[in-house]
């Protein structure tokens, strides 16, 4: 029969019509089926007007205002009350966006509800306690040894054989061998592989770039790691390290491989190749986290941001142990996050795992136990954790019955040393060091405001990791963090999921070492007792960039509207990429030599000498009030282990030295300078001109007697 000459068939769709809905993107979850256009629906032209304009109208003006919110809280031109006013306009559309279902939000699957198993293999267990305590006695004098050693080895290599489970369907090689070269064609023709290694190579561009000048010179933290990495290599294996009031030990045993391994010795070098390496392996567990609580575009630039963000690129530069924080909070929640949603034991025992490994980084990771207590606490508190909960108790056990045993060095310490072992946060939240300059809940109250504002406001006024004064997050990262929380809350509430809760919750909880800061509050907030929170900060950046484009991009149904949210698109990544770059290598890298001394230029000055005409032993640096570390001095000038000070009650004792000599000087040192042209009246006098205004010093030369 003619389809035309059947009036049956006049409302059915035509094929021309089936085409049309095939091609044509999404616009509403309600919409299941294809329908016949109705007599009520608008005309072409008006839908496509709507398509164009109308669909996303809400979001727009959510998005345009929350960037010109924070534009306005930028230090150059900070306008606090139009800033307040411009993010209560975007707020409002962006909930407006939400309940009009404009703003799309992708959903988080279901917890399993399986309970955890409760299974254990008795022999390995049972053959793990007594050598529990023998590690624990063996670790008595806070020094590692092979004995001890291979027995802690041995306990956490029992207690994983007792606890793991082991899947049903083994892999041979044969699978092995499918599955590679699976990856191996994926590699060569997947267009997400390729746009994955494009963000790889950028972000490793703003990782390596300029890794020797930025930052361009050390301070005395420098000098007391570098000492402790001497101490490993000539042979002391200490668990804590009680050099300036004392250290965790993974960075310097990790130096010490570095500078061998590289042949970059003792430098400050070594120590950036660490602490970069240690930032960039924490990149991969930013992605899995971001993809387990939303999916692989939300993972992907949580990656992308936190890799090319001034934040986590300048604590990684400095060389210090801070990124050792966020590395282990991500390793430690990814895993522990994917335990608790699929009641998987062995991601469990990994995440108390890198728990107890996370304890011998970085001191403010020691809140994490307690942030992992939080997830426990909010989990049992929902509905969805009904029938689970006790068995999840079961499984926390487990969290933290590992991370004692990884733990178990620093645990023997702490009994023997509490003191020393603590000293660094009983300083910071109590008065032993210094009174309280106040109300300690007002203080507390106070602190963790700032630190709460510091991603659209003020980061504090710690210079060596940070530029005073501005936002912790450039314009575009930190209106999509503003926007993403809002976005992520509005999820919790419909959803009621946990994670969604415990996700916004961590990121004060991880900023509690900066924010119990009660003695200094001046130190609060500071980028480095923060970074913890890098985890949790950049998936929810990346959690509203990726909704709003999304939700965009899903009301524009012509090519016109689709390229338009592209331009746009990049328009942002572009401007994130520009403002960054330009904190790390101009902003920051400019304020730092302005504040730090440059010991590496007197460093280079006395190398110079001894390779020519002196001695190391015959040059000497004069100390003075708030001048350089004399100790920073022999590591630049290629002497780590010499402290190049030679005070005036030691100026006679050079007398006796017959060849060519060498001093160093403040310029405002006249006194010492007085005296040294007294005893060396034939001394030639220098003066080294600094690019930088104030950097200059003064130098003596005594020629041979």
């Amino acid at each position: 029969m003619n389809f035309m000459e059947d009036p049956s068939n006049l409302n059915e769709p035509s094929i021309l019509d089936v085409l049309k809905e095939k091609l044509r993107f999404r616009k509403s979850e309600k919409r299941t089926s294809l329908e016949a256009p109705q007599q009520t629906e608008p005309g072409p032209g008006i839908e496509k007007k709507k398509s164009k304009f109308s669909f996303t109208w809400r979001s727009l003006i959510a998005i345009t205002t929350a960037l010109a919110a924070q534009r306005m809280l930028e230090p150059d031109s900070r306008n606090i009350p139009l800033a307040v006013a411009l993010f209560g306009v975007a707020i409002l559309f962006l909930i407006y966006a939400i309940v009009a279902k404009e703003w799309q939000i992708p959903d988080i699957s279901p917890d399993d509800p399986r309970p955890i198993p409760f299974e254990v293999k008795r022999n390995p267990y049972l053959i793990s306690l007594p050598f529990i305590l023998l590690a624990f006695l063996l670790f008595g004098g806070n020094q590692f040894t092979f004995l001890n050693l291979i027995v802690w080895i041995a306990v956490i290599i029992l207690t994983i054989w007792a606890f793991w489970i082991r899947p049903h369907r083994k892999k041979t090689f044969k699978s092995w061998f499918q599955n590679l070269k699976k990856w191996r064609l994926t590699l060569h023709f997947s267009p997400w592989t390729v746009l994955l290694l494009t963000v790889l190579v950028v972000i490793l561009f703003f990782r390596v770039y300029q890794l020797n000048q930025v930052p361009g010179e050390m301070f005395s933290d420098h000098a007391e790691k570098l000492l402790d990495v001497s101490d490993v290599l000539h042979g002391h294996f200490s668990i804590f390290f009680p050099r300036n009031t004392g250290r965790e030990a993974i960075q310097f045993y990790l130096t010490a491989l570095i500078s061998l391994i590289a042949g970059t010795g003792l430098s400050f070098l070594s120590l950036k190749i660490g602490t970069i390496t240690i930032g960039l392996l924490t990149l991969p567990f930013i992605y899995l986290l971001g993809k387990e609580i939303g999916n692989r575009w939300i993972g992907l630039l949580a990656t992308f941001m936190a890799g090319i963000a001034y934040w986590p690129n300048v604590i990684s530069r400095v060389g210090l142990r801070f990124p050792l924080y966020p590395l282990f909070v991500a390793l430690t929640l990814y895993f522990l996050i994917r335990g608790m949603r699929r009641s998987n034991r062995n991601e469990l025992i990994l995440s108390g795992l890198f728990l107890g490994l996370g304890l011998h980084g970085y001191t403010p990771f020691r809140i994490v136990p307690f942030v992992v207590a939080a997830a426990y606490l909010i989990f049992i508190l929902h509905r969805s954790s009904k029938g689970r909960r006790i068995p999840m108790f079961w499984g926390f056990g487990l969290v933290a019955f590992f991370s004692f045993v990884v733990f178990l060095p620093l645990f023997r310490y702490y009994l023997s040393n509490p003191q020393m072992f603590n000293y660094r946060i009983i300083t910071r939240f109590t008065g032993i060091e210094q009174s309280l300059p106040g109300n300690p809940i007002v203080i507390f109250f106070s602190n963790l405001w700032k630190a709460w504002i510091m991603f659209v406001y003020d980061n504090g006024s710690i210079w060596v990791h940070s530029i005073p004064g501005r936002p912790t997050l450039d314009v575009v990262m930190a209106a999509f963090y503003v926007i993403g929380t809002v976005v992520l809350f509005a999820r919790y509430l419909k959803k009621k999921n946990w994670v969604d809760l415990f996700l916004l919750l961590s990121v004060p909880l991880l900023m509690l070492p900066s924010i119990l800061s009660l003695a200094f509050p001046a130190e609060n907030p500071s980028l480095n007792r923060t970074a913890g929170a890098i985890v949790p900060v950049f998936i929810i950046c990346a959690f509203g960039f990726s909704t709003a484009i999304h939700s965009i991009w899903e009301g524009m149904s012509t090519w016109m509207g689709k390229t338009a949210v592209i331009l746009f698109t990049s328009g942002l990544l572009i401007a994130t990429m520009a403002a960054n770059f330009k904190l790390v290598f101009e902003d920051y890298k400019d304020q730092f030599l302005q504040n730090a001394w440059n010991t590496s230029d007197i460093g280079r000055v006395i190398r110079g000498f001894v390779d020519t005409i002196g001695t190391e032993d015959t040059a000497y640096v004069v100390p003075y009030p708030y001048w350089v570390d004399t100790r920073l001095v022999g590591i630049n000038a290629g002497f780590p282990t010499k402290d190049y000070a030679l005070t005036a009650d030691g100026f006679a004792s050079t007398l006796s030295v017959q060849k060519p000599k060498l001093f160093i000087l403040n310029p405002e040192d006249l006194t010492d300078l007085s005296l040294l042209k007294s005893l060396y009246p034939k001394g030639v006098l220098y003066t080294y001109q600094d690019e930088i205004p104030g950097k200059d010093f003064l130098m003596l030369m005594v020629p041979s007697s």
